[in-house]
């Protein structure tokens, strides 16, 4: 079961719609299937995609994201976040913020999650 699926484990929606907003759930740095991903810009990457994997499933793109909230469990990955930050988005970037926690869902080192406006063209 992927993680953009509602369970007894996972009981929320991954992505939710409402007042021409999409709110993502939190993403993790795991893998397609549930395994931490270790390294530091490949965990901060691996948020991303499990981020981007949710917005799809209300047919939104990365494109759409108007703010982010970064949670790590380490705060010196504010740096190489930014370099990701600089790399997945044109100027003007969406708003940002980003909060260093004691602890995440299955050993992960990040959780990201987002708001995006509806995609217009849908």
């Amino acid at each position: 079961m992927s993680m953009t699926e509602v369970s007894a484990d996972h009981p929320y929606s991954p992505a939710f719609v409402a007042a021409g907003l999409v709110f993502v759930s939190g993403a993790l740095s795991v893998d397609a299937t549930g395994v931490p991903v270790p390294g530091r810009m490949a965990a901060l990457d691996a948020a991303v995609d499990r981020m981007v994997e949710r917005l799809a499933t209300v047919g939104d793109e990365l494109k759409d994201v108007v703010k982010l909230t970064y949670f790590v469990t380490d705060l010196s990955l504010r740096e190489e976040a930014n370099r990701q930050f600089e790399r997945l988005f044109d100027a003007p970037r969406p708003a940002r913020t980003f909060v260093e926690v004691s602890g995440l869902p299955y050993g992960a080192t990040v959780e990201i999650d987002a708001v995006a406006a509806v995609d217009a063209r849908a």
